[in-house]
């Protein structure tokens, strides 16, 4: 494999409840070991059917809102096909619909380009399963 591109899968445990978690410290480690100064691009993914990827800010209540949001448009109830685990779990596996699981970010001399107060972040609201990956990937 050449050095254009590199990846490491990285392990969380998310707990057992619905989480917002900040995947930014994570992906800039990884960019200074991977993208060497270079301009490239970061693919984050979340390789679950019940977890995706936002790029938000997070600390100031908008995570929190986020949560609320996604417990608006996906109730926990019976309405859901897919009815095994918890409680209205299904609604866990359309999660991924409305937060997709993956996102591709501008690296400029090493770093994420990001806004001022974006941070790249995991979203989870399935709370059967406290064990994630997330794969990082660099192309430059």
């Amino acid at each position: 494999m050449s050095d254009a591109f590199t990846t490491r899968l990285i392990d969380l445990s998310t707990g057992s409840s619905e989480t917002v978690h900040d995947l930014t410290a994570s992906c800039e480690d990884f960019l200074r070991e991977a993208a060497r100064g270079r301009d490239g691009l970061l693919n984050v993914f979340v390789p679950h059917a019940t977890a995706g990827i936002a790029v938000i800010e997070t600390g100031a209540g908008s995570d929190d809102d986020l949560l609320a949001t996604l417990h608006t448009l996906l109730p926990a109830d019976d309405r859901w096909q897919h009815r095994h685990g918890s409680h209205g779990h299904g609604r866990d596996h359309v999660l991924p619909g409305l937060v997709a699981p993956h996102a591709t970010l501008p690296v400029i001399g090493g770093r994420l380009a990001l806004g001022t107060w974006q941070s790249v972040c995991l979203v989870d609201t399935n709370k059967d399963n406290p064990n994630r990956q997330v794969r990082l990937s660099f192309l430059g």
